[in-house]
C-alpha cells in the first residue's frame, strides 16, 4: 500500500503522524517543512498533503487549514513507517516483577490489566486464563418456537443448563431438529465450550466440504449458539481496567461516544468477540478505528496479543484507546507483557 506514493510523501506522512499523536492538533504545511528535515517548501508540502488527501491518508478538518491522519493513513504509518521503541532491560525487569508470585488466574488477569492501564494511561483488558475455566459441553438440544426461532437447551459440565434463542432461515420441524442435535451431541459432546468456540465447529465445516444438508444446517445453528455466551463464567471472560483513562482524550470526549463506548465495556460481548477473533493470530495484532467491525469502536485502536503455554495460547490481552496513540510505544509493552504472562504461567504450572 506504502508502495503507492513515493519516499517524500510516506516521510511527510510519517512525520505528520508522529506530530499529530504528540500534540493532538491539525499540523499545517510550513510545521510539516519545517519538521521533516527535508529541503523542501511549504507550498510543496501542500501539493504532497493533497497527494495524501486524495488517497485517503489524511484529511482536513474544517476548523483548520492543517491536516489530520485518517484510519488508512494510521494503517500505513503501523505497516511500513513506524519506528518501534524497545523497552529497557530496566523496564523489562519491573514488569516481570508485576506478573510473578502466587495467585489465581482470576487475579494475575486483574493485576495485568491494570499494570497495561496504568503504564500506557489507556484501558488494559486481559481475557481470564482458559485453564480458569474448564466447562464442557454434556448435552445439546433444539426445541421449535415461533417466527423462525429455536430454543437451544445446552447441558455443561454435570448439571448447569443453558438457555439461548437463535434465529433461523426457515420452519424446522421437531424431527429435523432432533436430527440435528443428534449429530451435534456425537461431535461436541465432551469438548469444552472453548475449543468448540474457537475451533471445533471451524474444523468442522473445513473438514466436511460435501456435508449432507441436515449436517451443514445443523453445524450453522451452532454457530450462532456458541457465539454467544453460553457459560455462567462467560461473563467474566476478561478483565477490564482504566476504561475511565478514556475520558481525558479529547478526540473520545463527546457524550454520546463515550456513552455508546462504556456500554459496551459493561456488555463485554462486543469486546470479548474482539477478543476471540484474535486468537487465531500470531503475535502482535492491532485494529484501527473501524477495522474493528464495531461502530462504537470506530474512534479507537486495541492493540492486543496471545499469552501461550507450551504452544497452546490461553487468551488475549492488550490496551484500548484512541487511533491517536503512541504506537511505537504501546506495542513492545503489549508484546513483552503477553511473553511476561506466558513465562509466569508456566513457571505455575
Amino acid at each position: 500500500m506504502a508502495e503507492e506514493f513515493g519516499d517524500r510523501a510516506q516521510h511527510l506522512l510519517k512525520v505528520l503522524v508522529e506530530s499529530y499523536i504528540r500534540s493532538g492538533q491539525p499540523v499545517g504545511s510550513r510545521a510539516l517543512a519545517r519538521d521533516s528535515g527535508l529541503d523542501v517548501s511549504a507550498a510543496t508540502v501542500r501539493n504532497a498533503m493533497a497527494d495524501l488527501e486524495e488517497l485517503g491518508m489524511v484529511s482536513s478538518p474544517h476548523t483548520s487549514a492543517g491536516r489530520i491522519p485518517t484510519n488508512k493513513g494510521y494503517r500505513i504509518f503501523v505497516d511500513s513507517l513506524l519506528t518501534i521503541k524497545p523497552l529497557s532491560e530496566r523496564e523489562i525487569i519491573t514488569m516481570r516483577g508485576q506478573f510473578g508470585g502466587e495467585g489465581s488466574n482470576q487475579e494475575l488477569a486483574a493485576s495485568v490489566s491494570s499494570y497495561l492501564s496504568g503504564i500506557t494511561e489507556m484501558a488494559g483488558m486481559v481475557m481470564i486464563p482458559r485453564t480458569a475455566k474448564r466447562s464442557s459441553l454434556r448435552h445439546i438440544e433444539f426445541m421449535p418456537l415461533s417466527d423462525n426461532r429455536i430454543l437451544a437447551i445446552l447441558v455443561i459440565n454435570e448439571k448447569d443448563v443453558q438457555n439461548t434463542v437463535i434465529k433461523v432461515d426457515r420452519h424446522y420441524s421437531a424431527a429435523e431438529l432432533q436430527q440435528s442435535a443428534n449429530f451435534l451431541n456425537s461431535e461436541l459432546t465432551g469438548h469444552e465450550l472453548f475449543d468448540v468456540r474457537h475451533r471445533i465447529l471451524k474444523e468442522l465445516r473445513e473438514t466436511k466440504v460435501g456435508m449432507e444438508q441436515m449436517m451443514h444446517q445443523a453445524i450453522t445453528m451452532a454457530e450462532q449458539v456458541f457465539d454467544q455466551p453460553v457459560s455462567s463464567s462467560d461473563t467474566d471472560d476478561f478483565v477490564l481496567s482504566g476504561q475511565t483513562r478514556l475520558m481525558g482524550f479529547e478526540e473520545l470526549s463527546n457524550i454520546d461516544k463515550l456513552r455508546g463506548l462504556f456500554e459496551a465495556f459493561n456488555e463485554k460481548q462486543q469486546i470479548l468477540q474482539l477478543l476471540d477473533q484474535c486468537l487465531d493470530g500470531d503475535g502482535v495484532q492491532i485494529f484501527i478505528g473501524d477495522e474493528s467491525g464495531y461502530g462504537v469502536l470506530d474512534e479507537c485502536s486495541m492493540v492486543t496479543s496471545g499469552y501461550q503455554v507450551d504452544g497452546e495460547v490461553l487468551g488475549i490481552l492488550g490496551v484500548i484507546g484512541p487511533t491517536r496513540m503512541a504506537y511505537e510505544r504501546v506495542i513492545p509493552i503489549v508484546d513483552v507483557t503477553a511473553k511476561l504472562v506466558s513465562a509466569a504461567l508456566a513457571q505455575s504450572k
